[in-house]
C-alpha cells in the first residue's frame, strides 16, 4: 500500500511511535483530531504541512493494527 509509505518509525522522533513522514506528527495525534470530530479539511486547514495522503495513511495504519495484520513501515 502506498499509502503506509507515509508511515515512519524512528527512535529518535517522537520515541519510536508511528509518525507521518519523519515529521513530528504521530499517528495517535491524527486520531485524536478526527476522534474530535475534525474533518479532514479542517486539520488541512490548520496544519498546512499535512497532506490529505497523510491522514488517510494515519486511517489505514490503524485500520490494519487493530485487525492483527502485519505491517512494514519505513525507518
Amino acid at each position: 500500500m502506498d499509502l503506509l509509505k507515509r508511515i515512519t518509525i524512528d527512535p529518535e522522533v517522537c520515541h519510536g511511535k508511528p509518525c507521518i513522514r519523519n515529521m513530528r506528527w504521530p499517528v495517535e495525534v491524527i486520531l485524536d483530531l478526527l476522534g474530535s470530530e475534525m474533518t479532514i479539511e479542517e486539520i488541512l486547514e490548520d496544519h498546512p504541512e499535512l497532506e490529505k495522503e497523510d491522514i488517510l495513511a494515519a486511517i489505514t495504519y490503524a485500520k490494519l493494527l487493530v485487525s492483527g495484520q502485519t505491517i512494514k513501515v519505513a525507518a
